[in-house]
């Protein structure tokens, strides 16, 4: 019989068992979340007893009362949190769909009141604690034991503890948000379905009486009698000053808008800011120069460059893994000092998108920024505090620099948004291909025609994978289109909906930078566990009033670039490329003329050509149309978005059972590249290519040529040779299982996901070297030439 889930669907028993399914995914989450913080809570109580033995004798580290007031309730939250962990582990391990574990949430959120306790406390404590470092080196040195250890998280409280003692405070906030994932896949008629909602109501009030008492002590000042002036937002971006990149922090206040530089720390001193400008949000517009004056230039840093940055950085992270291994704690501060280095150059240097903000009595300002999800983020948040600002008013430069040393205390986002901050215990992301379907969308109130597109976060920061196909004139749009996304290291699935404005004078002034209109986002956190088991999984995103249906599939890179043995004879795909060019007596295969053709014909100046997903069935269409040697294929072709016929190209190289450039001289090609002597790399290189048999090499130069005529139309398609090189690298050179050099040791996840970054790098560099060279000998010559011969 079917049930009805808690959005009123109708859910068939393959449904429900999925729900279910996910109910022990979200629990296995649990406990491995609770195991850290009890690990947390632990090393928080090591100190403790030592201290208190010594309390006792006549040279005490500290006082009796000064250790009740630092680990004040510490020890009753440790055996709460562990009596919690002790009930549920068992029965997670026991798992069955009708296994209940309310009662266990129930009771935790009944003993909230240590925290309201502990939270009241919290800052005597920090003070006590900070008070006791300066004024005794023996505790001082204990509790640089218990904050440097792996949950070091801020890293300018180094030898203060409390960067632990915030733990707790933190965890409250997460355990309402592990509610609401739990509830959400438990059917409404399982008798966990009550428990967890009492669970979730006492948490929920528990935490909104926190909250305001929390925040007036994270107010800046006030700024009329009665009315406070809070942080709402606050993040790094990347801001534009006379054509150069500056790193600043940007804080979002209620009535103000404020950029500032961190100022260079002196060792010791905490960390400060400089207000370089702010705007009161009565007075900012986020409108746009007119078209006819130039958007201001900026300069774009070659793909290479950031490719460059990539592969450093994941050398580096190798490389702290490997030290890791070893114990070496000062080679491992050098590295990643470094690493944080380069991490926050790639953040400089990767954002393109501009967002302007403007002061209406002054200035323009130009912040870059990597994705319009954070773009409209920004606009939406200053547009809703916006609805409340009437006044404008000025600031006394006191007042100025109250405020902006306040910026230390109320900051949210401390590190720059990049890999180096993840702990060790954090999920490395997911590496392979992340197949999505974006089905329909429900909740418009007008026909208008839309489309939508997928981001997923890569190296940090984010970057547009695919865009279906826009929907004419409906409020319920039907896409049903599925893409293969290739993920490194991705944790966050983005979905924006957008309005198509055809008609440009539609548009708001404040808009004029966006050609079409943002209707809706959302963004789904990727759970490898939830992800691991190769079945599709369907889920609904919300986005203020529309909601969005995804199917989601994961394949990891394990699995995902696996070239498989030919085992059969006819149609194209995965069939030898020998076999099918002697079977059409051809010297290239036609599947490959036919595509090239094609994308001639009228993709060149498709944006993303190759890069962007085409729709997977329109692919499976023309695979399958190919290999069944259909006649229709070219008409088939003809009516296809270009996009799929650029994946059906793809789709061929990487299904060949053995790389274009061959498993026997891949390890020559990856040690030619290396080369640091440009002469002996060409010979090399060349000598290598030329040895590749006769219908690998007349294919590949084949698709060389078509490669540089894209590029050719960069300035259009956006599509660079280092573009191509990225997205064919991998493709045509990509050995089989046994040749490759990846370390399969499992229980290194991240060393392997960097050395498959490595390797990979090492491929589209590969591609690159022919793409940029300027001519290739053909292969006609290829017997006589002297200058290749084996002897250079």
């Amino acid at each position: 019989s079917p049930h009805i889930d808690k959005a009123g669907m109708w859910l068939s028993e393959p449904d429900l068992e999925k729900g279910l399914e996910m109910r022990k995914w979200v629990l296995s989450g649990i406990l491995a979340s609770e195991e850290t913080y009890l690990s947390h809570l632990e090393a928080l109580l090591l100190p403790m007893k030592p201290l208190k033995a010594a309390a006792t004798t006549s040279q005490p580290v500290l006082t009796q009362q000064q250790i009740e007031t630092i680990f004040f309730k510490v020890p009753e939250l440790y055996e709460i949190h562990k009596e919690f962990y002790d009930g549920l582990f068992p029965r997670v391990q026991q798992w069955s769909h009708h296994q209940c574990v309310g009662d266990l949430f129930q009771k935790l959120a009944s003993q909230l009141g240590v925290y309201r306790a502990f939270v009241d406390n919290y800052e005597v404590a920090v003070e006590t604690a900070e008070k006791c470092c300066q004024a005794n080196a023996q505790f001082a040195e204990i509790s640089e034991v218990f904050s440097s250890s792996k949950s070091q998280a801020n890293r300018t409280s180094r030898g203060k503890p409390n960067s632990l003692l915030y733990k707790p405070v933190d965890r409250v906030t997460r355990s309402t948000l592990v509610l609401h994932d739990l509830l959400k896949h438990t059917p409404v008629n399982h008798p966990d379905h009550s428990l967890l909602q009492d669970a979730l109501r006492i948490s929920q009030n528990f935490l909104s009486s926190i909250n305001e008492e929390i925040t007036p002590r994270r107010q800046s000042m006030t700024v009329k009698k009665g009315e406070h002036r809070q942080l709402m937002k606050d993040s790094f971006l990347v801001e534009l000053v006379e054509g150069a990149r500056k790193l600043r922090h940007v804080f979002l206040f209620t009535d103000l808008f404020l950029c500032a530089k961190m100022k260079k720390q002196i060792s010791g001193k905490s960390q400060q800011y400089d207000c370089k400008w702010y705007i009161p949000l009565a007075d900012l517009t986020f409108h746009t120069l007119d078209e006819s004056e130039n958007a201001p230039n900026f300069p774009l840093v070659p793909d290479e460059e950031l490719d460059a940055m990539k592969i450093k950085i994941s050398q580096m992270k190798n490389e702290i893994q490997r030290e890791k291994a070893n114990k070496g704690s000062k080679v491992i501060e050098r590295l990643k000092k470094k690493l944080s280095e380069q991490e926050s150059m790639l953040l400089l240097m990767s954002p393109n998108m501009a967002f302007r903000v403007h002061n209406r009595h002054g200035k323009s300002y130009v912040f870059l920024i990597s994705s319009d999800y954070e773009r409209a983020e920004w606009r939406e948040i200053i547009r809703e505090q916006q609805k409340k600002c009437f006044k404008s008013f000025s600031l006394t430069s006191l007042e100025l620099q109250m405020l902006t040393n306040s910026c230390v205390k109320l900051q949210t986002v401390h590190n720059i948004p990049l890999t180096i901050n993840k702990e060790d215990d954090e999920s490395p992301g997911l590496y392979g291909f992340l197949n999505v379907i974006v089905h329909s969308a429900t909740g418009l109130k007008q026909t208008s025609n839309l489309y939508c597109t997928l981001e997923v976060d890569s190296f940090g920061y984010f970057v547009n994978k695919a865009k279906t196909r826009v929907y004419r004139d409906t409020t319920e749009p039907n896409w049903n289109e599925e893409f293969e996304i290739e993920l490194e290291g991705s944790q966050t699935l983005r979905i924006l909906c957008y309005e198509k404005c055809y008609n440009k004078t539609k548009l708001t002034k404040d808009d004029a930078e966006i050609t079409d209109k943002i209707m809706g986002k959302g963004q789904i956190q990727l759970e490898p566990q939830a992800l691991q088991d190769k079945d599709w999984q369907r889920t609904v995103i919300a986005m203020n009033g529309i909601e969005v249906k995804l199917s989601m599939k994961f394949t990891s890179r394990e699995f995902s670039l696996k070239r498989m043995p030919s085992r059969k004879q006819t149609g194209v795909f995965g069939v030898k490329i020998a076999i099918v060019t002697k079977r059409e007596r051809s010297k290239v295969p036609y599947i490959v003329r036919q595509c090239v053709e094609e994308i001639e014909r009228r993709g060149m100046e498709e944006v993303g050509i190759y890069r962007v997903s085409g729709v997977a069935t329109d692919i499976q269409a023309l695979k399958a149309a190919f290999d069944a040697n259909n006649k229709d294929v070219s008409i088939m072709m003809s009516e296809m978005d270009v996009n799929a016929i650029a994946g059906t190209l793809k789709l061929y190289f990487r299904e060949l059972p053995a790389p274009l450039f061959t498993d026997e001289f891949y390890p020559n090609f990856a040690e030619g590249i290396a080369l640091s002597d440009p002469v002996a790399k060409e010979s090399c290189m060349l000598n290598l290519l030329l040895s590749l048999p006769e219908p690998n090499l007349i294919t590949f130069l084949f698709l060389l040529d078509h490669l540089k005529r894209i590029a050719e139309k960069e300035h259009i398609n956006k599509m660079s040779l280092h573009n191509l090189a990225t997205v064919f690298g991998p493709t045509l050179l990509r050995p089989s299982e046994k040749d490759s050099k990846i370390p399969t040791n499992p229980t290194q996840p991240i060393t392997m996901a960097d050395s498959w970054s490595l390797e990979v790098m090492s491929q589209v560099q590969v591609l690159l070297y022919f793409l940029q060279l300027e001519t290739i000998p053909t292969p006609d010559s290829k017997r006589q030439s002297i200058l290749f011969s084996t002897e250079v």
